[in-house]
């Protein structure tokens, strides 16, 4: 029996053989269009801001800084965006991030994602930054601060867009580098929701950022993690007994580990699942392979994400047109994992309960 979910206020019911479905929407089951998606409210909870520099603003901001690149044209940049796997990309994003000097390069990278985000039913932003990948290049950490946080304020003007940034350690790096960046962000912890864990997976387990994890949630920060990308379940059992995360960035090997499915399930974790991402970084072989809809189906709150669009060949909606051309992604699927993302997010409860409602009466309007 395939299992099913309410997309309702509060946690999502599965259904099993000895449950009763409720409020379930007469076309739940038909295969949706982008206009549904679209009118549905939801938040982007895994989206590196550095990885959503479009080639033309890279060259614009490389032009400004009078820095010198190996690329004539935006054309030449996306023909350099061929991955085998996360270190290959990882190579190529960090050098991109080297046009990044000021707090205006940050806010015009920012809100460029913001514009992006605009009329496709994104209500909430969480963007991860990389300080370290300024802060060793020179640029003190209150630049990209200062440059994200007004963007995101004059987002929420402008768009009506919520937002909430979170620092990310780079786990390559050790962990005394991570106690120092935390030092150096608190003078401006109250512009910051929370810390997270990226970079090179494989290698670099979540116990050796326990301690600074630690620190950081005794100053009051959430916390989330990359962990099951690449690396294996074991890393997403360590981000939540070690780490003590909130949310599971990626999560997609959780079932090579069927306690780790089942756990996830009882407390449920959101897992912040990027498509294409996975497909440009050859962790699943294509999208029509990949398990998102069935970790939905599973129980587990799933939900989509962009990740670094400008390198994998789309945003937030371009991933969900995806799944509905080579996964066939229901209405009802498409609401719960909506509902998931509001869910998921560290926005206040009252938008919570305001934007659940919406998706509520979206499904039900629209059958």
């Amino acid at each position: 029996l395939k299992l099913q979910f309410l997309y309702l206020i509060g946690r999502p019911s599965v259904m099993t053989p000895g449950n009763t479905y409720i409020a379930r929407t007469a076309r739940a089951d038909e295969v949706c269009d982008m206009a549904f998606v679209n009118a549905l409210p939801k938040a982007e909870l895994h989206i590196h801001i550095e990885g959503s520099m479009e080639p033309e603003l890279m060259l614009r901001l490389a032009q400004r800084n009078a820095i010198a690149l190996p690329y004539k044209d935006a054309a030449a940049v996306k023909a350099a965006y061929q991955f085998t796997n996360l270190q290959s990309f990882l190579d190529i994003y960090y050098k991109c991030a080297d046009v990044l000097r000021t707090e205006a390069d940050f806010y015009d990278l920012t809100i460029a994602y913001l514009a992006r985000c605009h009329g496709k039913g994104i209500v909430r932003v969480e963007p991860f930054f990389d300080p370290q990948t300024h802060t060793e290049r020179g640029i003190p950490i209150a630049v990209p601060i200062a440059g994200i946080t007004r963007a995101l304020e004059d987002g929420r003007d402008r768009y009506g867009i919520s937002g909430a940034l979170i620092l990310s350690f780079l786990r390559h790096l050790s962990e005394e580098a991570a106690f120092e960046t935390l030092a150096a962000a608190e003078p401006f912890l109250g512009s910051i929701a929370g810390v997270g864990l990226d970079s090179s997976e494989m290698g670099n387990p979540p116990e050796k950022f326990e301690r600074v994890f630690a620190a950081a949630a005794a100053k009051g920060l959430k916390a989330v993690a990359h962990a099951g990308e690449e690396g294996p379940a074991s890393y997403i059992t360590g981000a939540l007994d070690l780490l003590k995360v909130q949310r599971v960035d990626h999560g997609i090997r959780c079932t090579d580990d069927p306690a780790v499915v089942a756990r996830l399930v009882e407390a449920q974790t959101p897992l912040t699942v990027c498509p294409f991402s996975n497909v440009a970084l050859c962790c699943t072989p294509s999208l029509g392979e990949h398990n998102v809809l069935s970790l939905l189906d599973r129980g587990l709150r799933v939900t989509v994400n962009s990740d670094d669009p400008a390198f994998f060949g789309g945003y937030l909606d371009d991933n969900f047109a995806g799944m509905i051309q080579h996964l066939r992604m229901t209405r009802g699927q498409a609401a719960q994992l909506c509902a998931n993302s509001i869910h998921g997010s560290f926005a206040s409860d009252e938008e919570k309960r305001r934007w659940l409602t919406q998706i509520k009466d979206v499904a039900a309007a629209r059958g």
